[in-house]
């Protein structure tokens, strides 16, 4: 469709008048930015919301475990003495720098979870604004006679980039209210921005190279994934290869351990290369079209996808392979410390507190292993559940029924394929860390133990799964309440005790309902009543969608 500019400036959405350009073609290009950005905070307001305070709520929560688990000296040495020889620590939570310091085991211990975090923060926003808005046709529409050609792109950039600066900005303020020295605060928040502003660049490319949505985000969240892979790599092997990852150069600013500013500005470097390619990708190719030009697919479709939960893998298929070899790294690097965890809690009393004391460490280390592994199969099932919303939306549910599925089929198919891939997801994460601790220790009789234990939080995850469905089915407007669940139930399980929650507080985690095994000891009722709650809150969503009229856009 052409974009030959209109004789008279019409309003932009929303009621909002578009500005005039300044003036060139590059001023005509990004004409209705501001008016764009407007539009899609209006819109994602809560969105943003609970993305920006969720990174730093658990960043903050986790800042706050740390000062109170490692207050003197010899806590914080002998912290430092255990980690700094452990590979499998180094792996996830970066260069062991200032680990006898405060600030040093604070950011040891958030590096990961804020720079992974604020980076698929903005692969998601990104690819959201630029490449989901082409698919659903409002691109299109909006060029032909309010935006210039490249105010999606600028806009989604901007929008992403300015959430990881808050993000930034409020850890930074976090640290600072907790009492940690300024300067090592402010570079961990700035760590924090530049590495989300660099994967949003990043994510602006994958947006122009791939022409559907779901395989831009995919390609955004590998590279994040990458990323994190070879800083990973690199720490542990010495700090060489951390220098081919985005995440390493931030890592390498060493907050409270140094504090090396100018790393930071090699994220800045690549983060304008992207940009400026992304832009130049986005000028030469046609709305809807990219770079790579997806595969035709056959005339007909094979006998194997004439069902309801057949033509659900298909779609899925992809995202389950890569979580599931997600769920196997995250088990062998989180059951392969197990053998350590006695020495570091050891003469802690507050460890011990959070462990339950020297006699149960262990067991009480991989119940909170179990239960984070629970978390991962839970946000699988989260984001797979809420993916209905989106076939729905994008108009593909209602050519499925009009094909003759029933409403019921389809997502009862859906549903179908997602808890058998949640149950596959946590047999690999099980496996993962019964075997590495197995190796470990040299001892392989826990290991059918251990793997039954990281089982257990499958009924939690059927309540997280029931509850994206039913809010699918009968509220959908709020249908990102899922995500609050999940973030309270990994803050009030990882956190809960050190920060002194109430139980009832606890209690609103589905993953408090049963035992915490292999801690504690197996109750099956209580474990059966929550895959029950969990399956009847499924079973509302099929009924509510069932009756409800289907709001493609």
């Amino acid at each position: 469709m052409s974009t030959a500019p209109a004789a008279r400036m019409p309003r932009a959405p929303g009621g909002m008048r578009a500005a005039r350009p300044a003036g060139g073609a590059a001023a005509a290009a990004v004409t209705g930015t501001a008016a764009l950005v407007r539009l899609h905070l209006r819109r994602d307001r809560l969105r943003l919301g609970v993305w920006i305070a969720g990174l730093i709520a658990v960043t903050g929560a986790s800042a706050n475990a740390v000062q109170g688990v490692y207050g003197d000296a010899a806590e914080r040495a002998t912290y430092a003495a255990t980690m700094d020889s452990s590979p499998a620590t180094i792996a996830m939570g970066g260069p062991p720098v200032a680990l006898e310091t405060a600030g040093g085991i604070t950011v040891f211990e958030t590096n990961s979870i804020s720079l992974v975090g604020v980076a698929l923060m903005v692969v998601f926003l990104t690819v959201r604004y630029t490449r989901g808005e082409e698919e659903t046709g409002r691109t299109e529409l909006l060029r032909a006679g309010v935006l210039g050609p490249r105010a999606p792109l600028t806009a989604a950039g901007l929008l992403a980039a300015a959430a990881s600066v808050l993000v930034g900005a409020g850890i930074a303020a976090v640290f600072l209210a907790l009492g940690l020295p300024a300067a090592g605060s402010v570079l961990f928040g700035a760590e924090v921005a530049v590495t989300g502003i660099a994967f949003t660049a990043v994510s602006l490319v994958c947006a122009q190279v791939l022409s559907h949505a779901r395989a831009a985000t995919g390609l955004g969240a590998a590279l994040v994934g990458a990323a994190f892979a070879v800083r990973a790599v690199g720490d542990v092997g010495g700090g060489t290869l951390s220098w081919f990852s985005p995440i390493g150069w931030a890592q390498a600013a060493h907050p409270f351990g140094g504090d090396r500013w100018w790393p930071l500005a090699l994220p800045l470097i690549l983060a304008v290369a992207a940009a400026g390619t992304a832009w130049r990708l986005d000028g030469i190719r046609d709305v809807g079209g990219s770079l790579v030009a997806p595969r035709l697919g056959p005339a007909a479709a094979p006998h194997s996808l004439a069902s309801a939960p057949a033509w659900a893998f298909r779609i899925q298929r992809a995202a389950i392979a890569g979580w599931a070899a997600g769920m196997v790294l995250a088990g062998a690097a989180l059951g392969s410390v197990g053998s350590q965890v006695a020495d570091m809690v050891r003469g802690n009393e507050q460890m011990e507190k959070v462990f339950g004391g020297a006699g149960g460490i262990v067991d009480q280390y991989f119940a909170m292993v179990a239960l984070l592994l629970g978390l991962l199969t839970a946000g699988f099932a989260a984001s797979t559940v809420l993916r209905l919303r989106g076939e729905e939306t994008s108009g593909r549910a209602e050519l499925l029924v009009v094909a003759g599925v029933s409403r019921r089929r389809w997502i009862g198919g859906w549903l179908a394929v997602t808890a058998a891939a949640a149950v596959v997801l946590a047999v690999c994460g099980a496996a993962g860390a019964a075997v590495a601790d197995a190796l470990a220790t040299g001892d392989a009789s826990q290991l059918a133990r251990i793997f039954g234990a990281m089982l257990v939080p499958l009924a939690a995850v059927a309540v997280v799964g029931g509850l994206a469905a039913a809010l699918v089915g009968l509220a959908p407007r709020v249908q990102h309440v899922t995500w609050v669940v999940v973030a309270w139930a990994y803050i009030a399980g990882w956190f809960g005790d050190l920060l002194g929650l109430p139980g009832w507080a606890v209690d609103l985690s589905p993953f408090s309902w049963a035992a915490q095994a292999p801690a504690e000891t197996m109750g099956w009722s209580a474990w059966l009543v929550t895959l029950a709650v969990g399956a009847a809150l499924a079973w509302g969503g099929v009924e509510g969608l069932r009756r409800r009229d289907l709001q493609a856009q």
